[in-house]
C-alpha cells in the first residue's frame, strides 16, 4: 500500500507542478518585454513617365534613381527602369517627405529635380533633351558672349589725373 500512496502522490505532485508552471508562463506579460510596434507611415504611389521632348514618344529602360532627403542629407536611393511605354512606378515613399529624382537615359542629358511627396498618388512626366553642344570660348557661337567687352574709345586711364583742388591737410 505504501507503494501506492507514493505512487498517487507524485502523479499528485506532478500534476501540481504543471497547473504552477502554466500560471507562471502565463503571469509574463509582453507588454512590457521588447520593443513597441510602431506602425510604417502611409506611402505614396508615385508614377513616372518619360518622353523625348521634341516627339513624345516614351523612352524605355531609362533609370530612374530616387534619393529620399532628410534635410541636406541623402538617405540612400532606390533605382527603377522604365518599360517600353517609359513608365515606371514606385510605391515606397512616406507622404511628407522630399525625394530628389535622377532621370539618365542614353543620348539624352541626364534631368534631375527634387520633389515634395504630399499626395497619395502622383504622376510625373519628364521631358528628356537631346544633349546641346558643349561651349567654348574658342569657337563662335550664336549663344556666346564675349568674356571681356570691348569699349569703342580708348581709355582714359593712360592720362595723369590732377586734382583740381589740393588735398586738406
Amino acid at each position: 500500500m505504501s507503494r501506492r500512496r507514493i505512487l498517487c502522490f507524485a502523479f499528485l505532485l506532478a500534476g501540481f507542478g504543471l497547473v504552477i508552471s502554466s500560471l507562471a508562463v502565463n503571469a509574463q506579460s509582453t507588454d512590457r518585454r521588447g520593443r513597441k510596434y510602431k506602425a510604417p507611415p502611409p506611402t505614396a504611389r508615385i508614377e513616372v513617365t518619360v518622353v523625348r521632348d521634341n516627339s513624345g514618344k516614351p523612352i524605355e529602360n531609362a533609370a530612374v534613381v530616387f534619393h529620399p532627403m532628410e534635410g541636406e542629407r541623402d538617405k540612400g536611393n532606390m533605382e527603377l527602369k522604365t518599360n517600353d511605354d517609359g513608365k515606371t512606378v514606385i510605391d515606397v515613399l512616406p507622404i511628407g517627405d522630399i525625394v530628389r529624382m535622377q532621370v539618365i537615359a542614353k543620348g539624352f542629358q541626364t534631368f534631375g529635380e527634387d520633389y515634395k511627396v504630399d499626395k497619395a498618388e502622383m504622376a510625373i512626366e519628364i521631358r528628356m533633351k537631346r544633349p546641346g553642344e558643349q561651349y567654348s570660348i574658342y569657337k563662335k557661337s550664336e549663344g556666346a558672349k564675349d568674356a571681356a567687352p570691348k569699349p569703342d574709345k580708348p581709355a582714359d586711364s593712360a592720362k595723369p589725373t590732377t586734382p583740381s583742388q589740393p588735398p586738406p591737410k
